[in-house]
């Protein structure tokens, strides 16, 4: 038994290596590997969809010149006026994190003259932005986006089919939702719009906050996405903007309605959606999860897009049209978790190598890379010496067949085949091992699908 001093001793060594341990920083996430599974099956049907609408990937740097976004994403806006992890590098250039990659990849679409390509051009990208936003659940301050840019179309039924894929794909994960519509207009029909605002919130200013005190000369559109519960509660009273849209902003928008309403996609309209950055025009909307207060969906919208007709031009490029959207891949897993979605199971492998003695594990290291440049899906526990830890493992893994190496066998040039479905197992040449499994997984094959009849 410990005496006291010993114990005492022991909580301080605990102590001392709990100083030295380095976490990882506030707001940051590993990615563990229960979690790969959720990533996987995203990315996977994501890719399927992908490219049936044939959208075609880019990737952009992750560090990216400080005023890029400054002029696309807003100067007033959270994420460039708190939300950046922005810094002055060694050769004394403003940049910074990207916060969020449509800007980045209009400025590819420029900087490469993809005008010169047949347009529209469909862009899709999945990667790390980052916002130094208050972690939170759902929030991180770096996060993953699936997001899609089709850019150099202006017609209102691409900004249908962004929505028609967002809803395929959701129905796809098998998670519920809801599509939140609205428009923006232009700038024309706008200016009356920030009038309108400004008369309301007179009355009102000492009530909201001392943000949006400022940003009702500067951008009183950002009025209705503060995240404050004094604001929102204001917010709900606002005159709606679709009362203010000019004709062609007005006629743009019923008939993307009318595509929705033709492909039967349910969504609400939602004058009190505006999204967070100031380049979006016209249609605008946001996928909201379903169930939970308005105020809570909007916070953890599970993403969201619109048209951006103004920024190509913006970015140093000509008048251009574009649409785009983005998926939040840690909302999407919480909410597959929240929502009790199931993964499916995970296809088991062809062959599991067993080894007993040490002559057999050193022929199976080869035997390994021979059943795998044979594109059979193999598995091994070689540094493991229990046959029933190794038959054990397999059967974890859904192993198909186990073929198993003794002293015996490796003297007479045989293996052991045993099917772990019904345990039953023959001896074979080990030489013809390849050409066995596979006439084997073949026969199980037809024996399942007349079974399945």
């Amino acid at each position: 038994m410990l005496n006291q001093k010993s114990v005492d001793k022991a909580k301080k060594v605990q102590s001392i290596n709990r100083k030295k341990q380095i976490k990882s920083l506030r707001g940051m996430k590993d990615i563990l590997p229960a979690e790969q599974s959720y990533r996987e099956f995203i990315n996977q049907k994501a890719s399927e969809l992908l490219k049936v609408y044939s959208f075609s990937k880019i990737d952009t740097p992750i560090l990216e010149n400080l005023n890029l976004f400054v002029r696309s994403v807003g100067e007033d806006t959270d994420i460039v006026g708190k939300e950046m992890f922005s810094f002055v590098d060694k050769g004394g250039d403003k940049v910074c994190l990207r916060p969020e990659a449509t800007a980045s990849v209009v400025r590819a679409y420029v900087e490469h003259g993809m005008v010169n390509q047949s347009q529209p051009v469909k862009l899709y990208y999945n990667g790390a932005q980052f916002r130094h936003e208050k972690p939170q659940s759902g929030r991180y301050r770096q996060f993953h986006q699936l997001g899609l840019e089709v850019i150099g179309d202006p017609s209102p039924i691409i900004d249908a089919q962004m929505m028609l894929f967002a809803h395929n794909f959701l129905t796809e994960l098998k998670i519920k939702f809801s599509i939140q519509v609205n428009s923006l207009g232009c700038k024309d029909c706008r200016k009356a719009y920030y009038k309108a605002l400004n008369d309301f919130y007179r009355t009102k200013k000492r009530f909201i906050c001392k943000d949006c005190q400022k940003r009702i000369m500067k951008n009183p559109l950002r009025l209705l996405d503060c995240k404050e519960e004094e604001c929102q509660k204001i917010a709900e009273e606002v005159p709606q903007i679709v009362d203010y849209l000019c004709e062609d902003c007005n006629k743009h928008f019923v008939k993307v309605l009318e595509y929705l309403d033709e492909l039967e996609i349910p969504y609400e309209l939602n004058s009190r959606v505006v999204r967070g950055l100031d380049y979006y025009t016209k249609t605008i909307f946001e996928i909201w999860p379903e169930g939970g207060s308005s105020k809570k969906k909007n916070n953890n919208a599970l993403g969201g897009g619109g048209r951006y007709d103004g920024l190509v031009e913006m970015l140093g490029g000509q008048p251009t049209p574009a649409c785009g959207m983005a998926f939040g891949i840690e909302r999407l897993i919480t909410q597959m978790r929240e929502q009790n979605v199931s993964l499916p199971p995970e296809k088991g492998i062809d062959v599991f190598l067993v080894q007993v003695g040490a002559g057999a594990r050193k022929r199976c290291l080869s035997l390994f890379e021979e059943l795998r440049v044979s594109k059979l899906k193999v598995a091994e526990a070689l540094s493991k010496n229990g046959l029933r830890q190794q038959l054990d493992k397999a059967n974890k893994l859904r192993a198909r067949f186990a073929l198993i190496l003794g002293q015996q066998e490796l003297i007479n040039g045989t293996i052991i085949i045993r099917d772990m479905d019904d345990s039953t197992q023959e001896t074979i040449n080990i030489d013809k091992v390849v050409e066995q499994v596979k006439k084997k997984m073949k026969t199980s094959k037809i024996k399942k699908t007349k079974l399945k009849k």
